[in-house]
This record gives C-alpha cells, structure tokens and sequence, in this order.
C-alpha cells in the first residue's frame, strides 16, 4: 500500500524552540493591561523605519487559508486628512443626538479622536477579493477575511505599545467616504482607521472608564461552560 509522503519538511522543523518562561509571560499581561486606545497625542514625528517595522510586525497574524488579506495605507496628504477630519465631526454629531440628556452631555465632553495631533495616520483595509488562500477557510464564513485583518491590527496594537509608541483606533466615520477619500481599489473593505503617535498620558486604566462612561464588567461569566 502506498502512503501519501509526509506534508512536514524535516529541514524546516524547529529543533530549539523558544521558551517563554514565567517572567516574559508577567511582561506579556503587563503589556495587554498597558495597551490603550490612545486619543490624547503629542505632535512629535515618529521615524518612518518605526512605522514600518510595526505594520512588517502586523503581518505576522494568522489569517484564514493564509490569505493575508491586510492592506495598510499611510494617509499622509494634509488634504485627504482633513476630509478624514470632517468626515469624523459629521458622524460624531450624529452620534451626539442619539443621546439624550446626562448622557448626551457626556458623550459631548469625550475627545474620541486624535486625529489632529497624530503625527501618523493608517488606514487599514481587508482585500475581499484576494486570490491568496485560494479561498480555503472561508467558503462558508467570507467574514474571516475580515476577522484576520482585525488580528493583525491587534499585533500592531501591541507592538506600538511595547515600543513607547500609543495607537487609536477611530471608528466614527463613513466608510464608503473613506473609500473614496483614498481613493482605494472597490473590492477593498474599510476595517479601521488608526492614529499612531508618541501619547501624552500614561494610564493603565481606559479613558472610558476615567470618564465614567463604562466601567469593566465583572470577570464571572466571560467563560461559559456547554
């Protein structure tokens, strides 16, 4: 009887793996608990080969049938981020009138953007239409394409923050504006525009619960058993 030869080449296996002991694994929790969404940011530049290694980072997340669906865009034209900068102001105005009294007035005193003092801006789209992959994994849930760029965004989010560096991930905007602002390919969709910069503040806790806008929820009941 004949056997299929084996899919694993012996060249390309790992002898000596690294080992993460307990010490980088406290690091690693320092890290997750230390990773904010940073709106508040100073205007210092931040070195373009920074920048580059975070996003070459990035493309180190899992994506399904190894698509790499990723599409980052560095928006740099002053023009272009000020239509971004406008299109924010609408929809956040939109957003304030779904509120109503207490509510709406704190909702109005959240600065909810960087937008104007990043010194970076990355606009992060999914190719829907990627040929990579060959479609494996996602005949029946195309939205994992999608979910892999969300991963490789998280990547960047923790890379910036183990590198001094502070992101924001701004989500009140139109999409299809966005598209047309940066004048991207159609099959391309619109996941999330981020702000990346050097903050002004460090805190452990989220800004959205120093403002009493959300508290954390309790840990019982994350984990549900079936």
């Amino acid at each position: 009887m004949d056997f299929a030869p084996s899919q694993t080449d012996p060249a390309h296996t790992c002898q000596h793996p690294p080992v993460f002991d307990d010490a980088f694994f406290e690091q690693l929790i320092d890290l997750f608990r230390w990773r904010r969404d940073v709106r508040r940011f100073r205007t210092d530049p931040v070195p373009q080969a920074l920048v580059e290694e975070l996003v070459s980072m990035a493309t180190l997340a899992p994506s399904v049938g190894n698509s790499q669906p990723w599409r980052f865009i560095s928006v740099e034209s002053r023009e272009r981020r000020q239509k971004v900068i406008e299109d924010f102001n609408l929809c956040n105005a939109e957003a304030l009138k779904t509120y109503e009294g207490e509510r709406a007035a704190r909702y109005a005193r959240l600065k909810l953007s960087g937008l104007r003092e990043a010194p970076i801006h990355l606009a992060v789209f999914c190719d829907m239409e990627t040929l990579a992959g060959k479609r494996l994994g996602r005949l029946t849930m195309p939205e994992t394409l999608s979910y892999s760029v969300v991963a490789a965004i998280q990547i960047l989010w923790l890379a910036a923050r183990a590198r001094g560096l502070g992101l924001g991930w701004v989500s009140i905007l139109h999409p299809d504006v966005l598209k047309k602002t940066l004048d991207v390919p159609a099959e391309w969709q619109f996941i999330a525009y981020l702000c990346l910069g050097y903050p002004q503040e460090e805190h452990e806790d989220p800004e959205l619960v120093r403002s009493q806008w959300q508290a954390r929820l309790a840990e019982p009941g994350r984990l549900l058993h079936r």
